[in-house]
């Protein structure tokens, strides 16, 4: 092997571990920083915070194709590219403060600087919830210095390798060693004059190379160790202080002054692998820009009503439990939903009616849109007319018989039939302003989204599901369409483009509820498609025009395809 080939590979082994060295600093940073979070918001954490921030400047395509693609993990999928992000960016910074200390050190508090600005710039932050991040990013420092001391002590080892990894160690720091000092200095110091090896002055003064890697080695286990103990620990203490559970669990409600009808007989066909028709909590769909669900008890949240009122004040829960609640089976539709999706649910919600708040407050001439706000800094803006009509719009406590579960608004909630999420379903909402489409916008409409969104009638097939493989003869066929506050009225199928059918419709619960269907087909073997289309009460038929979901929900008549044997 040629002498120039071992100090590359002496430098290559020495990069690796230096890399290794800047990844569990940068766990010590997180870690130690979660410890200390667990006493603060969650924002002021710097995974949650980074996160937030991603979110908040993700481009409508983006979020877009995360949602197609990930789904309702859509949220892990952020946090798994983050930490693939953070441990190159780490690995890299670790490189850097092997070969110059002063500019690892930069690098570091630079990305302490930006995680501090994510911090600060979280709603609600203040100057305290910064101290996680300080005291993560020092003890992150205090790791690096430690792991590339020894990775130094490692790279000027002892006599069995002191040539090969001294001149690695050289070009690696540019000739400098740990302290500064040039290695062909260290070495005149090791040597007489005549440039012989004094007596036991090497191996005396340094390691053999061996020892000082498993010092290494040995120091990042512990370090590494420290670091998952220490986010482990932050985040069994945070959810040791998060009383949220028991306070759930504590909450009784008041009988509504307006239940729910009872719901007719056939809303639900008798069709194996249908949707059920009232959506469970925990099959709910789930889409918002929460990384970190807020953490709001019942006695901490306070709804504050103001802007273009005559009456500006303030409601708390209880004076929500004390007031007269309605009950409705209401269907929610997330505009991210791609035709055919199932980013759709139905539930019975208990809430105070929103035209009942906006009564109170009586807004001035003008007024025509209310900007939502959650506790999280999440806003929506919803027609004001809206919220004002007949529609059961509410301020909703309560899911399918229970408190609403935290990841779905605990403790309040709008919800808003007819419209798509992003501009009236504000989670943990804390605060209404009566104001003007004019003067003000909100989270999504800041990123492109239309002002107004009106569901779109639309028409599923669900069963079969696409490439199924039936038996020949009848088959079953059944899905779900939607038209809220408009109501279904008829839904139609062509099979494999002949003339279009119309289906059997289950019993209608409300026209702010989705409507099932079933129908019978009797199928050759071979490859079949069957499309769905929907008619509502108002806007008739469900438009063939295909539209992607930005800037205003996706329309096209779906198309299922699957085989009969």
């Amino acid at each position: 092997m040629s002498s120039s080939t071992k100090p590359r590979r002496g430098l290559s082994a020495l990069a690796a571990l230096a890399a290794l060295a800047g990844i569990i600093a940068a766990g010590v940073v997180l870690g130690i920083a979660e410890l200390a979070g667990a006493f603060f918001r969650a924002s002021a954490t710097p995974v949650i915070a980074l996160g937030s921030t991603f979110i908040d400047f993700t481009p409508p395509w983006m979020k877009d194709f995360a949602i197609e693609t990930f789904g309702t993990n859509d949220k892990l999928a952020l946090l798994v590219g983050m930490g693939i992000t953070i441990a190159l960016l780490a690995a890299v910074l670790g490189i850097v403060a092997f070969r110059r200390w002063v500019l690892g050190v930069a690098g570091v508090l630079l990305m302490g600087a930006i995680i501090l600005a994510s911090v600060l710039t979280r709603a609600g932050s203040s100057l305290p919830d910064a101290l996680p991040t300080i005291v993560g990013t020092a003890a992150g420092l205090l790791a690096l210095r430690v792991l590339i001391a020894r990775l130094r002590r490692t790279a000027v080892g002892g006599p069995a390798g002191a040539s090969t990894a001294t001149t690695a160690m050289t070009a690696a720091t540019g000739g400098r060693g740990a302290t500064g000092v040039t290695v062909t200095e260290k070495d005149d110091a090791a040597t007489g004059q005549d440039g012989n090896e004094r007596e036991g002055a090497t191996a005396a003064s340094l390691p053999s190379a061996g020892t000082s890697r498993r010092g290494f080695f040995a120091a990042a286990g512990v370090t590494a160790v420290v670091a998952a103990v220490a986010a482990g620990g932050g985040r069994l203490l945070a959810g040791a202080r998060n009383n949220i559970a028991a306070v759930r669990d504590s909450l009784a409600f008041p009988a509504p002054a307006s239940p729910a009808p009872a719901l007719p007989a056939g809303v639900h066909p008798p069709v194996p692998g249908l949707t059920p028709f009232v959506t469970p909590n925990d099959d709910f769909y789930r889409i918002d820009t929460a990384l970190s669900v807020p953490q709001l008890t019942a006695d901490d949240w306070v709804l504050r009503v103001h802007g273009m009122v005559e009456e500006e004040f303030e409601l708390s829960f209880r004076d929500l439990l004390d007031a007269d609640l309605i009950e409705r089976h209401v269907t929610l539709t997330c505009v991210s939903n791609p035709v055919g999706g199932y980013l759709a649910g139905n539930a019975k919600w208990l809430g105070y009616p929103l035209r009942e708040v906006l009564a109170r407050a009586r807004p001035l001439d003008g007024a025509d849109m209310v900007l939502s706000t959650s506790s999280d800094g999440f806003s929506a803006s919803t027609p004001l007319p809206v919220l004002q009509d007949e529609r059961d719009a509410m301020l909703a406590v309560a899911m399918n018989g229970e408190p609403l579960p935290v990841e779905h608004g605990f403790p309040v909630r709008m919800v808003v039939p007819g419209l798509y999420g992003y501009v009236s379903a504000t989670k943990w909402v804390v605060d209404l302003e009566v104001t003007r489409f004019a003067d003000r916008t909100a989270y999504w409409t800041d990123r492109g989204w239309a002002e107004k969104g009106p569901i779109k009638t639309m028409a599923r097939v669900e069963v079969p599901q696409s490439f199924a493989s039936l038996e020949a003869g009848t088959v079953m066929i059944g899905g779900t369409a939607w038209s809220q506050h408009r109501g279904i009225t008829k839904v139609e199928v062509s099979v494999d483009n002949g003339d279009w059918e119309e289906v059997t419709l289950a019993a209608e619960a409300s026209v702010d509820t989705w409507r099932q269907w079933s129908h019978e087909l009797s199928l050759e073997s071979g490859l079949h498609t069957v499309r769905s289309r929907a008619t509502d009460a108002v806007d008739g038929l469900q438009t063939e025009e295909r539209a992607d979901t930005v800037p205003d929900g996706a329309s096209g008549w779906q198309s299922v395809q699957f085989t009969v044997k």
